[in-house]
């Protein structure tokens, strides 16, 4: 789970322009079309606004070119399973390994929140599995398989478990994790936790950015919400709130 970020960045693998596709074909035929169908009419305005449809045009079509979505780029999400031919699976992930976030079908949740600790205080917690259940509501487990690899377990209220493999993909000590999880998980899920450091760095604004797709397409947040008892936004945002409790108090304090 890396959206926005700037720099430098370290992806283990290959970088070619074949390893960075993560836009199916379907999607991409369609984004060429919008965007010359998008540019043609902007053609026509000869104004301000039209300029903007013109640039949001020539996004689309360099996105159907080029079959690279920043935007999924940052996130580690693909829909290039999604109506392709003969397409390969990313050069740096097994094909057993690469789960597949349909973007359509997915929640995206972001929020952040501000703590009086360092970046790299604040990453150190983050970075270790052992610490995310002291926060993370419902998480009973993350075990560690590996320096990149955990299995994390989730409780839900009715006793419902739910299980998924994650892949840290992108690692910037102090500045950003990035994760996506992998084909065997029950839920299929990717996303980033940024640090940025505040007031001359001795604080942090910790911005969590993250995707699920619950299982069954089509299920909207309010279905999950009745299926967890919480809005997912809702539950995201408590649980970066323990996880300011913990750094700056070190310890969590339900809230009432």
């Amino acid at each position: 789970m890396v959206l926005a970020t700037t720099g430098r960045q370290r992806v283990h693998g290959d970088r070619s322009a074949a390893a960075r596709t993560n836009v199916g074909q379907l999607e991409r035929w369609l984004s060429v079309l919008g965007g010359a169908a998008l540019a043609a009419y902007a053609v026509d305005r000869r104004d301000a606004r039209g300029a903007l449809l013109a640039l949001a045009g020539a996004e689309l079509v360099r996105r159907g070119v080029t079959g690279r979505c920043m935007l999924y780029d940052a996130l580690g999400v693909t829909t290039e399973g999604e109506g392709r031919l003969g397409a390969l699976p990313h050069r740096d992930e097994p094909a057993s390994r690469g789960a597949v976030l349909q973007a359509r079908h997915a929640i995206k949740i972001e929020r952040s929140v501000m703590v009086n600790r360092t970046p790299a205080e604040c990453y150190a917690t983050w970075r270790d599995p052992s610490n995310l259940p002291r926060f993370m509501q419902y998480l009973e487990e993350v075990a560690r398989l590996d320096d990149s690899m955990a299995r994390w377990r989730l409780r839900m209220p009715g006793g419902r478990v739910v299980e998924w493999t994650a892949v840290v993909f992108n690692d910037l000590p102090n500045e950003l994790i990035a994760w996506k999880s992998t084909a065997d998980s029950d839920i299929a899920n990717a996303g980033s936790v940024h640090f940025r450091p505040t007031n001359g760095g001795r604080g942090t604004e910790v911005r969590l950015i993250m995707e699920a797709e619950p299982p069954g397409a089509g299920v909207m947040p309010h279905s999950v919400a009745r299926l967890i008892g919480v809005a997912p936004d809702a539950l995201v945002q408590e649980n970066l709130r323990r996880f300011k409790q913990l750094m700056e108090t070190g310890e969590v304090v339900q809230a009432r």
